[in-house]
């Protein structure tokens, strides 16, 4: 198993399927330009590669709902060879990228992020929302308020001076 990390633009909406035991699974292609430079001294777009890239689950579903063809996209996954016979007897080899993380680059355009409710796992089908302080309203990942119900939350007579 060989760790790849690719960055590039997606050359068509992800397609979205699901297994026959109803796993979502989302297919994606990447195409990466190399930049390279030109004798002039000038840079410009090399050869173009393309990279078949494959995510499951909770993740593909993502995939499908949030990214667009055209989408510059950072892959992170696991590179995997397969072979396999075509339909007139000719063995293949394909390279295929295992999904682990995907997300838009955020060099050549901003992105909103939304954080989903968890699910499987171990994890209950829905969260409850969190509250947001009045400071927190537009930062959806800044941590939850403490309530007065927490005995973690609160230190009744700490100072900020260390223990030791």
């Amino acid at each position: 198993m060989t760790a790849i990390t690719i960055a590039g633009n997606l050359t068509a909406d992800p397609e979205l399927r699901f297994t026959p035991q109803g796993k979502p699974c989302a297919s994606l292609q990447v195409a990466v330009n190399k930049r390279v430079k030109q004798p002039d001294g000038a840079w410009g777009d090399g050869p173009t590669s393309y990279y078949r890239c494959t995510a499951w689950g909770q993740l593909a579903e993502h995939v499908a709902e949030s990214l667009t063809k055209g989408t510059r996209v950072i892959v992170q996954g696991r590179l995997e060879i397969r072979e396999y016979e075509t339909r007139d007897g000719q063995r293949r080899v394909a390279a295929e990228i295992q999904v682990d993380d995907v997300g838009p680059s955020l060099r050549f355009a901003t992105a909103q992020a939304e954080r989903a409710p968890r699910q499987g796992a171990g994890w209950p089908a829905q969260t409850p929302p969190v509250t947001p302080r009045a400071s927190q309203a537009g930062d959806p990942w800044s941590p939850p308020r403490q309530s007065a119900q927490d005995p973690w939350g609160q230190q009744a007579g700490a100072d900020d001076a260390p223990p030791f």
